[in-house]
């Protein structure tokens, strides 16, 4: 397959690198990664390797491929969107964070829009290197959670490829289970400056689990059968199996970049308003990181 990965940070670089070892790759990232890929290749360390030179480039206008993969952040899907809107593709798929990206890509794209969860750990070190921080996986389908032969084409290219990958019809479900688990790490992990494992244990933990526990609350209002014994489950299982991880959010913060909240508990708060629903420590959450922000000029 030919591939574009637009976003090529930390997950989208992991991605791409394990990729462009069966398939034509061209990564979209920053002026100073796409140098050092251009120039020496593009690194893979940690619990997966591989050395590879994919194409690499700065204008992701006018391309064209089977697939491309954004991983941009939420706050930059309209932008990724439009950009994209200016090749031809046969398929779409978000390995973003949050929810409304696949809404926001459909609305501006013609072809089928997939969404996809992630679970591997990434930090990108230094441009051109990239690290696997935890081997996880890769859930993708049709965003309306139905059957999609494109889905399973691509869920079989990265599966041959080396990324753990489940196709499904419940991507619906999915992505709420995600939001659940996003919910009670990421801004509860950015505020306290500590790794993933933090939120199984007091004082984080009641917070965390409150915090995943309403995302179902509003996940269930959405139609979505997602019960708090399943959210929590997952919260505890993702937490202790990337405990010394570095959430994406916190790495925002510890880089003074926009984070990701209005599309994480954000979202949760203005979904919950929308049926009814009080998510008082989503709210208090997003409250404190959107200051953060303005503190440092950021919104």
């Amino acid at each position: 397959m030919e591939i574009v990965i637009f976003g090529a940070g930390s997950l989208g670089s992991l991605v791409g690198a394990v990729l462009a070892r069966d398939h034509g790759v061209t990564l979209v990232g920053r002026e100073d990664h796409v140098e050092a890929v251009r120039e020496h290749g593009l690194v893979l360390e940690g619990e997966l390797e591989a050395a590879v030179a994919p194409r690499a480039t700065t204008d992701g206008t006018e391309l064209v491929a089977d697939l491309a993969v954004v991983t941009v952040k939420s706050a930059d899907t309209p932008r990724a969107a439009d950009v994209l809107a200016t090749g031809a593709f046969e398929a779409v798929l978000s390995l973003q964070n949050g929810m409304g990206n696949e809404e926001t890509l459909a609305d501006t794209l013609a072809c089928p829009v997939l969404a996809g969860t992630a679970s591997y750990g990434a930090v990108l070190r230094e441009p051109g290197v990239v690290e696997c921080t935890g081997v996880g996986e890769i859930v993708l389908g049709d965003r309306r959670g139905t059957a999609s032969a494109i889905a399973d084409r691509v869920g079989a290219a990265f599966r041959a490829s080396g990324l753990e990958t489940t196709a499904t019809d419940e991507m619906d479900r999915q992505l709420w289970e995600k939001l659940a688990v996003n919910a009670g790490i990421n801004a509860v992990t950015a505020l306290t400056a500590t790794e993933n494992g933090a939120v199984l244990e007091a004082p984080a933990e009641d917070v965390a689990r409150d915090a995943t526990r309403e995302t179902a609350c509003v996940a269930r209002a959405e139609g979505v059968a997602l019960s708090d014994h399943e959210a929590l489950t997952a919260l505890e299982t993702v937490a202790t199996e990337t405990a010394a991880n570095t959430s994406s959010m916190r790495q925002d913060v510890r880089a003074e970049r926009r984070t990701e909240i209005d599309a994480i508990n954000g979202y949760v708060l203005e979904c919950g308003a929308t049926h009814g629903i009080e998510v008082p420590s989503n709210r208090v959450l997003a409250a404190l990181v959107r200051a953060w922000e303005r503190g440092h000029d950021l919104r």
